[in-house]
């Protein structure tokens, strides 16, 4: 909703660049306390000495990393290079859609394409409901954007399919090499890395425009201190205690309420087959988070039941 706003004044660039800014401003008072406080007990911020970094990946089997991606500020800028394509096609995608609800719910398409990513990346297993969710969020995206044929299918829609790709990608980046990292030190980096990113754009393009800054002013607090301090952190705090697949049906939750938000507040509506085509989507991303082990925690609890049964016996 707030990145739609901005959109009315600002260029995508610059708007990234302003509130990306504010968003690495905020956690800097964070990062004295941290560095002031060290880590908390029994909490894992870093490698330790003569640890390797490792990829895990499908059947229990790991690859060796080089040793630089053990370096906070290698990952940061590693994370910051990727979360700044991601947001920037995301603005883009915004800017030419103008409608937060078809915006927020396309984008949101990243939660399938995260256990498709780790499967074809990192070789890890895919179950049959992925296969089915992507099924049913596909015609869950001909049901919201496809509206008069495929010719109905605008620039917009692309791009934002596109950002979808790009923040899945983020996501399994950080829990392939940030998984260890301190939380505040690795959100910090990121964000100051796709600011820096964003004014280098902005400077390039010409788009720095401080007159329309002032117009969406609130847009631009609500994004950087919201949406790129607090999400963007709690992200990395989130995926260092669930698997990437949980945490994206998790982070999903912003598709529902950019559609509620854009009701309420921006007097956005859709059609009855546009609602459809949400739930469908929605539908599909949940499914796909579903694990399929219901027979194996059968022959656990099976076996736990045996094991109960014996000692009572004794």
């Amino acid at each position: 909703m707030s990145q739609v706003q901005g959109m009315a004044s600002m260029t995508p660039l610059f708007f990234n660049a302003t509130r990306f800014t504010l968003g690495a401003l905020s956690l800097l008072p964070l990062l004295w306390f941290r560095r002031r406080g060290k880590a908390t007990a029994g909490s894992r911020t870093a490698y330790d000495a003569g640890e390797r970094p490792v990829l895990e990946l499908g059947d229990g089997k790991v690859m060796d990393l080089p040793k630089w991606t053990a370096s906070p500020v290698a990952v940061s800028v590693i994370c910051g290079v990727v979360l700044f394509s991601a947001s920037t096609v995301q603005q883009y995608g915004v800017l030419y859609s103008g409608s937060a609800g078809r915006s927020g719910f396309i984008t949101a398409l990243y939660i399938v394409m995260t256990p498709l990513l780790a499967f074809v990346v990192l070789r890890r297993r895919i179950h049959l409901s992925v296969v089915i969710s992507v099924a049913i969020a596909v015609v869950g995206f001909y049901l919201l954007c496809v509206t008069d044929g495929f010719g109905s299918i605008t620039i917009a829609d692309v791009v934002l399919l596109f950002t979808a790709v790009l923040f899945a990608t983020h996501i399994l980046v950080i829990d392939t090499f940030g998984r260890k990292m301190d939380v505040i030190a690795l959100s910090f980096g990121q964000i100051a890395t796709t600011a820096v990113l964003s004014w280098v754009g902005s400077f390039v393009e010409g788009s720095v425009d401080w007159a329309g800054a002032g117009h969406a002013w609130f847009a631009i607090v609500y994004a950087g201190v919201g949406s790129a301090g607090i999400a963007y952190t709690l992200q990395v705090v989130g995926q260092q205690l669930v698997p990437p697949t949980r945490a994206s049906v998790i982070m999903s939750l912003e598709s529902f309420f950019s559609v509620i938000g854009g009701a309420l507040l921006l007097g956005e509506v859709m059609t009855m087959r546009a609602y459809v085509g949400c739930a469908l989507i929605f539908a599909g991303t949940v499914l796909a988070q579903i694990p399929v082990r219901v027979p194996r925690l059968r022959r656990c609890e099976q076996s736990d039941d045996a094991v109960l049964g014996a000692e009572r016996r004794r």
